[in-house]
C-alpha cells in the first residue's frame, strides 16, 4: 500500500528508495508454505520493482533482519530488553538475536549511501549490511545471524 501511494511521488521526483522487509535473502523454503510464499514473494516484489522503476532512478530492495528480538519475541520468552539474554535458556539461538533498531540502522545506512542504486533489485541482510557499513545494535554488538546460523544450525550433525 505504501508503494502504491509513494512510488508515484518518487517517479515525479525522479529518485527514491523502496525497501521491503522480508525473512531471508533467498528462495529457500521457510518451514511453512504460506509464510514461505509471503517472504519469497517480497523478495520477488523488490526484484520486479527494481526492473520496472529502473528508468526513474528508483531503487528497490528487500532487507531481512536476523533473529529479530521484537516486542512480541520478548513477550514470548518472558523477558525484557534489559534481561533478554535470559531468553537463551529457552532457545539458545536467541543469544544471536538483534533488535529492530539494528535492521533500522541497516535501512538508514542504505538510505545514506550515495551509490545505493548499484544494489537495486537485491535481497540484503542486516548482518551483511552491518559488516559493510560498520553500524552496531543498541548494545554495541554487531549481531551476525548468517554466520551464527551457519556455524550453529547448518553445521550441526
Amino acid at each position: 500500500m505504501t508503494s502504491h501511494y509513494g512510488v508515484p511521488l518518487m517517479v515525479k521526483n525522479k529518485k527514491g528508495l523502496v525497501i521491503e522487509i522480508t525473512d531471508g535473502v533467498d528462495y529457500q523454503y521457510r518451514g511453512n508454505l504460506y509464510y514461505s510464499l509471503a517472504k519469497v514473494s517480497t523478495i520477488h516484489l523488490a526484484e520486479a520493482m527494481a526492473k520496472d522503476l529502473e528508468q526513474h532512478n528508483i531503487t528497490a530492495l528487500a532487507v531481512s533482519p536476523g533473529f529479530l528480538r521484537s516486542e512480541a519475541m520478548l513477550d514470548i520468552f518472558g523477558v525484557t530488553e534489559e534481561n533478554w539474554r535470559e531468553g537463551a535458556k529457552q532457545d539458545p539461538h536467541f543469544i544471536a538475536s538483534e533488535t529492530p533498531f539494528f535492521v533500522g540502522r541497516a535501512i538508514a545506512a542504505l538510505a545514506n549511501d550515495p551509490n545505493i542504486h548499484e544494489k537495486t533489485g537485491r535481497a540484503l541482510s542486516s548482518w551483511e549490511l552491518g559488516r559493510e557499513y560498520g553500524f552496531t545494535d543498541m548494545d554495541g554488538r554487531r549481531p551476525d545471524w548468517g554466520k551464527y546460523f551457519e556455524e550453529n544450525v547448518l553445521n550441526q550433525n
